[in-house]
């Protein structure tokens, strides 16, 4: 009897041994842990970023309005010009010939106009001694009638010479200009960026003028031509200073302030964007035309407030239920507590705390990770088996 006893108590000891050491195992297999960042006060700038190309704030385009060959050029890139010097010469040829057959032309219309006025006078006399005979019954009516009409047919001859007279002077000016076109002279000081003409080549300008140089007027004074996506033109205003870098002086950021925003939109792939145009000091004259720009607005500012790093606005805790009021979670007394705040400005990496009941120093969560852990007896012999 006492030997049974012995045997019942030494099993349940041992399931209560096997039971406990199964709900060590199981219970303390996963153990859950967060990962926290303190609340700051410091300095958040917000900025809006673009890229762009740095240009001449003008450029001027110098072409040509009569076709024909380029014979000589005095010109060349980055050649320094002065207003009205002569850079490029069509052969003028052909248009010295087409002045002086307008020059024959006016001279026989001048001709002509000398022939009519002398038969314009002698019908004026005819018909006047005519009307004096007339008068004397001298002569019969039609005689007169027929020296009026000698008359008035000298006159309208007199009209036609003279208009052809001013015909051909206008056709002599037109000659004349057209020979001056063939010297192609800068229309401003400056410096010439691009050339597109080499001597032999024909240029037409029947349809449109064609560009024989580009001339920049004044390379210390550059803009950058930028593209602003649509959901930050808003934030951008005339006045507002902005940097930029460029790939040939990574090392260096320039200044400019925004000098305009334009209205019209580009679309691209249904992306609109808008130019800023950033006026730019360069008496450096470290810019160059063309220069690929990559530009930073900074459009607010704020020190000396409480700010939160993103990630823990991101942060969702697992099995809860959404809410519409923006918040972050904290650990209170051990435990995850969602806390409803109000943000305002944000720099992409910290956000602006408005309102909220969370200070200086808190720990707000931004993420969540289990660790598993294995647990074993000190001497590493299994647990007893029943």
């Amino acid at each position: 009897m006492k030997n049974k006893k012995k045997i019942v108590l030494i099993s349940a000891i041992s399931l209560i041994i096997i039971v406990i050491a199964l709900i060590i195992i199981f219970s303390g297999s996963k153990k859950t842990e967060f990962k926290t960042i303190k609340v700051q006060r410091g300095t958040i700038i917000q900025t809006v970023t673009a890229t762009g190309n740095v240009n001449p704030v003008t450029t001027i385009l110098v072409g040509t309005r009569v076709s024909g060959t380029i014979v000589d050029l005095y010109a060349d890139y980055n050649s320094l010009v002065k207003k009205d010097q002569l850079i490029a010469q069509i052969d003028p040829t052909p248009f010295e010939n087409d002045l002086k057959q307008a020059e024959a032309d006016l001279y026989n219309a001048r001709s002509n106009l000398f022939k009519a006025n002398v038969t314009l006078k002698d019908a004026a006399r005819t018909l006047k001694r005519k009307q004096e005979l007339f008068k004397r019954d001298l002569i019969s009516r039609s005689e007169l009638d027929d020296a009026e009409t000698a008359y008035d047919s000298a006159r309208a001859q007199y009209e036609m010479a003279v208009a052809q007279v001013r015909k051909s002077e206008a056709g002599v000016k037109q000659a004349k200009t057209n020979l001056g076109y063939t010297r192609i002279v800068s229309p401003v000081n400056g410096v010439v960026i691009a050339k597109n003409v080499e001597v032999g080549q024909t240029v037409a300008a029947s349809f449109q003028t064609p560009t024989l140089f580009t001339i920049a007027p004044d390379l210390t004074k550059m803009q950058v031509d930028t593209n602003v996506d649509e959901a930050d033109i808003s934030k951008i205003k005339t006045g507002m200073e902005a940097t930029f870098t460029v790939d040939a002086y990574p090392d260096r950021k320039f200044t400019g302030v925004v000098a305009q925003i334009r209205l019209s939109p580009t679309v691209v792939q249904n992306v609109v964007t808008y130019d800023v145009v950033i006026a730019v000091d360069n008496t450096h004259l470290l810019l160059k035309p063309g220069m690929t720009a990559n530009v930073t607005f900074v459009t607010q500012e704020k020190t000396n407030i409480l700010k939160i790093p993103n990630t823990a606005l991101r942060f969702k805790m697992p099995n809860t239920s959404p809410s519409k009021q923006q918040g972050v979670w904290i650990i209170r007394d051990g435990k995850p507590v969602r806390v409803n705040i109000k943000t305002g400005i944000t720099d992409g990496e910290w956000t602006e705390l408005v309102e909220g009941d969370i200070k200086e120093g808190q720990e707000v969560i931004v993420d969540i990770q289990t660790n598993k852990k294995n647990n074993k007896s000190s001497t590493g012999n299994p647990p007893p088996r029943f």
